[in-house]
């Protein structure tokens, strides 16, 4: 390695504030910037990175750990004995099983598979079951495996070309519902594994629809493993609109859903960039589309509506780091045409990130709980939540300590 190559922040025996300066660097942020989004002078900053300062209490760890997207702490403060993971929720109990059904290769099976059309039924089925369901992490793990082996089973005794090309692509659709059960579990590989074979199977169907959903949901993998993937994220998102658009003029509204849905991404990653301007300029792009689709309508797989668009510009806001206007947006949405508990659920987390961003941690905790109450599953495995319920376990306000740690009871954070 040249002398002058970036040191590695995961080798030992790297201090905290040396592992901190190194993934601030990475991030490309200046010590001024950071100081300013954790309400600290740039001499703190300066002081704990050159060591003048230990490592900070819980609360500050945790702030520090989201604005730099650590995923988990052991990363940040090098301490492996007691990793705990921001992003990574806890292994369902039907993961193995969704794994095997991933895995298998179907090559001894000699039944005869489902019809394409019986298959997209039941898959039908399965998104409204996931949209339903407060424990849809449950639900799906129950319907995965099966739909998952005939699926493949489909493909491989597709008689013709076309045959073959509607089988692939309700096989890419599997794969994009088995992303949703996947996600935040603690398994990279099987993640990763399944949004490739979901794209190669879209890739293979020609279908318009398979091909966005699997770029739409490959767009969010590359995202969440860091600012290193953004143009990654930006890539993929780029192409499937770029090969949308020849399809949009006799498009039905699923195509053009998918493609506000990418519009958004965009936005998404702009956000999580800084880009102030891009970012909202790629959600009023998404906020047009959901506007030509109707009020009425709502995409089964992404959620993508005009009732979504004002959650989704929560997110922006709070990545932006914006408190003030994360809180306008999250006042100004309209939640109750949201019909999936998992996306409301996910909007309440969104929205507690504004409230707590905005120096409301009280209202992020009773917001938290709504969330709960919505999909507990979607709040027991979101990073962002986890981070704010351990932060305020440690409040020095004692009934807000009290009640961050019935939560955290119930998200099974206190558990040895």
């Amino acid at each position: 390695m040249p002398d002058d190559a970036t040191p590695d922040p995961y080798a030992d025996p790297l201090a905290f504030g040396q592992r901190m300066q190194i993934l601030r660097t990475r991030r490309g942020l200046s010590r001024p910037v950071v100081a300013g989004l954790l309400g600290m002078s740039p001499s703190w900053v300066k002081q704990v990175e050159t060591g003048q300062i230990g490592m900070p209490k819980l609360p500050v760890i945790l702030r520090i750990a989201e604005l730099l997207r650590v995923r988990n702490l052991s990363d940040l403060t090098g301490d492996q004995s007691t990793p705990i993971d921001l992003f990574v929720g806890p292994g369902h109990s039907r993961l193995p099983a969704v794994r095997d059904a991933v895995n298998a290769l179907t090559l001894g099976e000699d039944r005869q598979a489902p019809s394409t059309q019986h298959l997209a039924a039941r898959l039908a089925k399965a998104w409204a079951a996931r949209h339903q369901a407060a424990n849809h992490r449950e639900v799906l793990g129950q319907l995965l495996p099966d739909l998952i082996r005939d699926a493949q089973l489909a493909v491989r005794q597709s008689d013709s070309a076309a045959d073959r090309r509607a089988a692939q692509a309700v096989l890419s659709e599997v794969y994009s519902l088995s992303q949703f059960f996947v996600a935040y579990q603690p398994d990279s590989a099987l993640l990763w594994r399944v949004a490739e074979r979901g794209m190669v199977a879209a890739q293979e169907s020609e279908d318009p629809h398979a091909i966005g959903l699997a770029a739409w949901l490959a767009t969010q993998a590359h995202r969440d493993t860091g600012p290193a993937h953004f143009d990654a994220a930006d890539s993929m998102t780029m192409e499937a609109l770029t090969y949308m658009e020849r399809f949009l003029p006799d498009a039905d509204d699923r195509v053009h859903a998918i493609a506000g849905a990418l519009q958004f991404e965009a936005a998404y990653t702009a956000a999580c960039r800084g880009e102030n301007g891009a970012a909202w300029g790629w959600w009023d792009m998404a906020r047009a589309t959901a506007h030509r689709l109707g009020r009425g309508y709502y995409h089964p797989m992404t959620s993508f509506s005009q009732a979504i668009m004002g959650a989704h510009a929560v997110t922006v806001a709070v990545e932006l780091r914006a408190g003030g206007e994360s809180v306008r947006q999250a006042v100004a949405a309209d939640t109750s045409s949201i019909p999936s508990r998992p996306r409301l659920a996910r909007h309440r987390i969104e929205e507690a990130r504004a409230y707590q961003l905005d120096g409301q941690a009280e209202t992020a905790l009773a917001t938290l709980e709504k969330a709960h109450k919505a999909a507990p599953e979607t709040i027991k495995y979101n990073g962002y939540a986890r981070r704010i319920v351990l932060e305020e376990t440690e409040s020095k306000i004692p009934a807000r300590r009290q009640r961050a740690a019935a939560l955290a009871d119930q998200l099974g954070l206190l558990a040895a």
